[in-house]
């Protein structure tokens, strides 16, 4: 209901400006707003050369018109900053200098959704943007939380425009994989007046996208011990070799969740009962996943500005982001292994079709006889409504006192729906090769000769039988009120010019629930309208199987109830988890200085930063019968300095120094203490459990960077940076074993992970950025221009090694999660009369992704292979009122891969992932 009154309210709000259009003046010309590449590119530069800090921009080539699809795509042509996490139609993952911990504000304000601490940059339209800083080091009077750096997005107000202004944008954009194409819209309409009282200006910025898509993966599953041809009682040839047998602790043969994994040299041997027993490492599993669904994303953004004199200004804004996701991922599975009784394995295989590579105890490919496996369809709704409204003021005191205030109001709500359905059997065989081609995986189902049915055809319900039946469903919560103050005073002490000051109080409050229920029923009978095929997997680009049959999950949601009863399970309420309280009070003051040294210009800042949290933490034992509810708190406070200073070498040759301090503080989820035990879903022994800690206390960052700019011409510059981050109380999971009484009264043992500040790291690099622009190159050419960058990074950390206990044994030395060590972007840009062009190309190496589960053997790094991408963005302007664009990404239509272990691309890949190639054809209207 509010959603529509907000929008409504805009709409009408658009429509009465509309009306005044037709008095604007004919010879009023924009002031602020740059169009064309080659302007927007100047803009930026600007920006870069008159801050304090080290900032890179991206500025809107004109209004409405930003030249990606959504900001993140936009931001990977920025210098020191890469991009990852390509799906579901777009790429969300954003880190500056190697860190993923970025502070993301809208007009400086810091936004989040609903008990995150940060908002996702993908769900902010980039119509609704004129302007993104990325600011690499920090002035204390900015927020101190994000130690990579800060992302400031600017929107459209109205004094930005001299007078009356609408916009209005649509684009097709062609999905090719799910092979649809979907609806991007939006319209600005602003005006200002002169009133009696003074001048007023109102904006209203509305946005609407749809996006379809379809992500396709193949993935090896995890790489654990199986005995040879050659066991030791009492293991059967080619039967898989668990951490303890029989699910007992004690005296383990091996360890799950090791960093480097077993050693795979030929001839490895583990102890069983006293006697050394050769294995083998071989993968547990192999699946695909057709990932398909569609997402709504809207968003109003209104601006009320208002000077009745000179000295003085009032803004009201209110920004309302929705979003709406409904998600279906078909999954087939099979198991590559044998988990029946030790006494009645089959004897499915010999030395004839297993296949090792070379020089390794690796397996490469083989066949398993009644492997059991499994399809599932499992749907997710999501939805989010977000709603920022602010209200402040400028006030110019004196003519070298001047006082902003703004009082901000938030409220968020994020809620998930999930439903599963699985469908479950033995085949009769599975042919696999774990590397077929490039670290693609081939595997096919083998049909019995002897029945009638074709085991093979996965497609074939009657191949199926119905099985578990998952419904979960999250709702979280936030809301903010943020007081901010802030004063400068121009001042004549020495070499100080400037001194500001400020105040920030942010009361944060952030909820969570959820419920959880599972049954089984493996006598439900399987209808067509219950089930869903897919067909034409992974694009001819893999020998896997294309199509087969899972429960549709859009069916399961429309009869939950009925499919609830038939597993005698009914709706659950939401159970809260936790309820936090934060308040946090921070304040500022820094000077500018400047002077001359050697007859040139030396200027910068001195600040401190102090900032203290409150943290009230409530938490619900939710898995208790009484539903315990305790309460934890944690204080938190630290100043920060900063320093940095700017030298002007030449009028053109800029050095700059700086340095400064950043934290994090931890996300609330990460505070929770509660712990959830889950039963393995692939049929482990061991089940995994995790928790938070309500001990966690910031990460903290030392920053020092030193930097050189040359802009020697119109829209073009050469820049390099130096930087260094010394991190301390990185949060990383520990892993242990623990055992607990199951519901069943058994005892189960399950692998338990809790975050600490465990780690330590260091990261290190150099920048290096041009823009350049040709003056008087011939005919045709002129208008080319080109803009690159590169980064290269060297990074560690240090993690601890903990046995199954829990007891740290040891470290190892990595590399900081998400760090590439090198990457580059080149575009090159042609502008010539109502032409525009921009044809870009990112690429970054190799990095360290994330950690497997600790259950299992293989190395448990997760690496991603180098990834790259290429854009375009076309532009014609047909009158000096309407333009056409033609855009697209991820044209060469990149297949996305991982595997394990630092070295392990060849021997130990694991996913590869196809997403889809994008084609947007669209207009944009201005008068």
């Amino acid at each position: 209901m509010f959603q529509k009154k907000t929008l409504s309210i805009a709409v009408a709000m658009a429509a009465a400006l509309g009306t005044s259009f037709t008095v604007a003046q004919e010879d009023q010309v924009e002031e602020i707003v740059i169009s064309g590449i080659r302007g927007s590119l100047t803009k930026a530069l600007d920006v870069k050369k008159d801050k304090v800090q080290i900032v890179d921009a991206i500025v809107a080539e004109d209004i409405g018109k930003f030249p990606d699809n959504n900001v993140v795509e936009a931001l990977q042509r920025v210098t020191g900053v890469q991009v990852t996490n390509r799906g579901s139609g777009e790429v969300s993952g954003i880190s500056i200098r190697g860190l993923t911990d970025v502070t993301t504000t809208v007009n400086g304000r810091n936004i989040f959704t609903a008990s995150g601490l940060s908002v996702a940059l993908q769900d902010i339209p980039a119509s609704l943007l004129r302007q993104v800083d990325v600011y690499k080091t920090r002035s204390a009077s900015q927020i101190e939380s994000g130690i990579a750096g800060v992302i400031d997005i600017k929107t459209q107000r109205p004094f930005d425009f001299e007078g009356s202004k609408i916009v209005v944008a649509g684009r097709g954009i062609y999905q090719e994989q799910p092979d649809k194409t979907d609806p991007q819209i939006s319209g600005l309409a602003s005006n200002r007046w002169d009133t009696g009282s003074g001048e007023f200006g109102a904006l209203v910025n509305l946005s609407y996208a749809e996006t379809s898509y379809r992500d396709q993966s193949i993935t090896a599953g995890a790489m654990v011990p199986f005995a040879t041809n050659n066991p030791v009682a009492p293991y059967t040839s080619y039967e898989r070799i668990f951490p303890t047998r029989d699910n007992v602790a004690e005296n383990p043969i091996w360890q799950g969740g090791l960093l480097n994994g077993l050693p795979n040299t030929p001839g490895s041997t583990l102890d069983v009962n006293g006697q050394p027993m050769e294995y083998i490492l071989g993968r547990d599993a192999i699946f695909s996943s057709d990932f398909t669904g569609k997402r709504e994303r809207s968003a109003a953004n209104i601006s009320l500005q208002f000077a009745p004199n000179d000295t003085s200004e009032y803004i009201f804004e209110a920004f309302y982001n929705g979003y709406r996701n409904d998600s279906f991922n078909s999954l087939l599975f099979s198991f590559a292994d044998w988990w029946g009784s030790y006494a009645n394995s089959p004897t499915a295989v010999n030395d004839a079709n297993i296949k090792l590579f070379e020089g390794t105890n690796i397996v490469k490919s083989r066949s398993v006889k009644d492997n059991w496996s499994f399809t599932s369809g499992d749907l997710t709704i999501g939805k989010t409504d977000s709603f920022v409204y602010a209200f402040g003021g400028n006030w110019d005191i004196t003519d070298d006192f001047n006082v902003k205030s703004e009082l901000v109001l938030q409220e968020s709500e994020f809620s998930t729906d999930f439903i599963a359905m699985r469908y479950e059997g033995a085949r009769y065989g599975l042919n696999v090769d774990f590397n077929n081609s490039g670290g693609i995986p081939a595997f096919e189902f083998i049909d019995n000769p002897a029945t009638a049915l074709n085991e093979a055809n996965v497609a074939d319900v009657a191949n199926w039988k119905t099985a578990q039946l998952y419904d979960n469903a999250n709702k979280n919560k936030g809301d903010a009120v943020t007081f901010t103050t802030d004063a400068a005073y121009n001042t004549d002490l020495g070499i100080f010019n400037k001194i500001n000051f400020g105040v920030r109080i942010d009361k944060r409050t952030a909820s969570e629930a959820f419920s959880r229920q599972e049954g089984f029923n493996s006598a439900l009978p399987i209808t067509a309208q219950m089930t869903y095929i897919n067909d034409g997997f992974f694009d001819g680009e893999a020998n896997v199987p294309t199509t087969w049959a899972v429960a549709n999950g859009y069916y399961l949601r429309s009869h939950a109830d009925e499919m609830r009863a038939t597993y005698n399970l009914k709706k659950l309420a939401l159970d809260e988890s936790f309820n936090i309280e934060e308040l946090t009070t921070s304040a500022y003051v820094t000077t500018q200085y400047e002077t001359e040294v050697a007859g040139r210009t030396l200027d910068g800042e001195i600040g401190l930063r102090y900032t203290g949290s409150e943290t009230d933490m409530e938490f619900t034992d939710t898995v208790s019968p009484t539903k315990d509810i305790y309460a934890d708190s944690a204080d938190t406070s630290k100043v920060l300095p900063s320093l940095s200073l700017r030298y002007a070498l030449t009028d053109d040759l800029f050095a700059r120094f700086a340095y400064t301090e950043t934290l994090r503080r931890p996300n609330f989820s990460a505070l929770n203490s509660q712990i959830i035990y889950n039963e393995s879903v692939t049929g482990s022994k061991l089940g995994s459990a995790s928790g938070g800690n309500p001990d966690l206390k910031p990460t903290e960052s030392k920053n020092y960077d030193i930097s050189l700019e040359w802009y020697f011409a119109d829209a073009s510059s050469l820049y390099g940076t130096l930087f260094k981050r010394e991190v301390d109380g990185f949060v990383i999971d520990f892993r242990r074993q623990v055992e607990r009484t199951k519901p069943d009264g058994t005892l189960g043992t399950y692998v338990l992970s809790q975050p600490y500040n465990a780690s330590n790291g260091e990261l290190s690099g150099l920048e290096l950025g041009a823009v350049w622009f040709p003056e008087n190159l011939p005919g045709i050419l002129d208008g080319f221009g080109v803009q690159a960058s590169y980064t290269a990074l060297e990074s560690s950390q240090v993690t601890p090694i903990t046995n199954s206990d829990g007891e740290v044994v040891g470290s190892k030395k990595t590399d900081l999660f998400g760090v590439s060590d090198e990457s580059y972007s080149v575009v090159l840009a042609y502008e010539k009369d109502k032409l525009g062009m921009r044809l870009s190309y990112a690429w970054r190496s190799e990095f360290l992704n994330n950690y497997e589960a600790a259950v299992f053997a293989n190395p448990l790094e997760v690496w991603r292979k180098p990834e790259k991408s290429m854009d375009l963005q076309i532009s014609y302007k047909l009158t000096d009122g309407l333009e056409l664009t033609l855009d697209g990404t991820n044209l060469t239509e990149e297949i996305y891969q991982s595997y394990y272990g630092e070295n392990g691309a060849t021997t130990s890949n694991f996913g590869s992932a196809l997403y889809s190639r994008t084609i947007a054809v669209g207009a944009r209207l201005t008068f």
